[in-house]
């Protein structure tokens, strides 16, 4: 699994770096959400290995057909896995066109936020999971000496499940908020939500900004999002009552499509760590179009436990929270505060001011 795992990181990485690195027009930006819904097949054929092995190859073995229950139980579980990994990789979207009510290619407007994110993405480490703990059971009924194996098997599978839980809550409308921190300037900022996606960061911020102004910006190619993104936002401003506050705009980071000093202050939540080799050059785009003594607030994810609950091992290779002080202060940001939230590190980072505050020095870093 963790092979896998890397692989399709790798994979993806890669595209996204090469997409990010090349400047499409604005109606012509490569659809790499259809690619990276294609790099799911390959968790789709791990799911239907694993499916095909616990349904037809582990019930034969004798150890297991003398026990009623396990043999009942492998059945099961493979059917499980095998009916989950066709629904997510191609039942549903089957299903969604049949049942789907005639939108005219827009998202109809429902009572509660959807911000777009398919049950593979929120149920697949509970499957992972179930596959997890009967392996476990497996080993120990076939091989009782290897029960070291069988622990940590177990362990794997409370882990997955802690993950799934994790990654459930946050679609949670109570998850839609943002950490108290001095970012804004004042009341009518204008401000950049960097990697807006369906509207998560916009809609807390339109929550605090009563007079102020949003631009939210994507390339709307994001995969694990239904449709990509941008019907999902319109819809969720308007249920938010923020359509008439917020600009959507379609854009890449590393060549915002704004001129200098152009925001009071921006903030991104999950997007940067995405970013691969690019993080430092989105940084320092974040930089040139915020006016002097303006705020970015960044939130994402660094290793660490609640990381290590969805990513396991793969979480380590995020960039530490040292690494991203260090190329904020290359990007000629200053450091301000930082903390936790929701399981999440966040940094407010500032644009030094051409005549700066003598009260500004407890975090600041800037390159002399």
């Amino acid at each position: 699994m963790f092979i896998i795992e890397y692989i399709v990181h790798k994979l993806l990485l890669t595209e996204q770096e090469s997409c990010m690195t090349h400047h499409y027009p604005l109606t012509g930006l490569p659809k790499a959400h259809r690619q990276f819904r294609a790099h799911m097949w390959i968790f789709g054929a791990f799911g239907l290995i694993a499916g095909l092995i616990l349904l037809v190859y582990v019930p034969t073995l004798e150890a297991v057909s003398r026990s009623l229950l396990l043999f009942a139980g492998f059945h099961l579980m493979g059917a499980l896995v095998l009916g989950a990994t066709l629904y997510f990789i191609a039942l549903r979207r089957l299903l969604r066109r049949l049942i789907r009510p005639q939108t005219h290619g827009r998202v109809s407007d429902v009572q509660q936020f959807n911000f777009g994110w398919g049950p593979a993405w929120m149920n697949g480490l509970a499957i992972a999971a179930l596959v997890t703990a009967f392996i476990a059971v497996a080993v120990q009924t076939l091989a009782p000496a290897w029960w070291p194996l069988s622990f940590l098997l177990i362990f794997l599978a409370a882990n997955f499940i802690a993950g799934n839980q994790l990654m459930r809550s946050i679609r949670r409308p109570d998850h839609v908020v943002l950490p108290m921190v001095d970012v804004l300037s004042g009341d009518e900022d204008l401000v950049l939500d960097a990697g807006c996606g369906t509207g998560r960061t916009s809609i807390a911020l339109g929550r605090v900004l009563k007079k102020g102004r949003i631009v939210a910006l994507d390339r709307f190619d994001a995969g694990y999002i239904d449709d990509g993104g941008r019907a999902l936002l319109e819809s969720n401003l308007r249920l938010a009552s923020l359509a008439d506050r917020v600009q959507i705009e379609t854009g890449d980071l590393t060549a915002l499509p704004f001129p200098d000093n152009h925001f009071d202050s921006a903030v991104s939540t999950h997007v940067f760590d995405h970013l691969g080799r690019n993080k430092e050059v989105c940084l320092r785009e974040i930089r040139r179009v915020l006016k002097p003594g303006g705020c970015f607030l960044m939130a994402v994810w660094v290793p660490g436990w609640s990381m290590f609950t969805v990513a396991n091992v793969l979480s380590w290779l995020l960039s530490s929270r040292t690494a991203w002080k260090e190329m904020a202060v290359r990007a000629g940001l200053a450091i301000v505060d930082e903390g936790v939230f929701n399981g999440t590190w966040f940094v407010v980072l500032e644009k030094p001011a051409l005549f700066p505050r003598p009260a500004d020095t407890l975090y600041h870093q800037v390159d002399s």
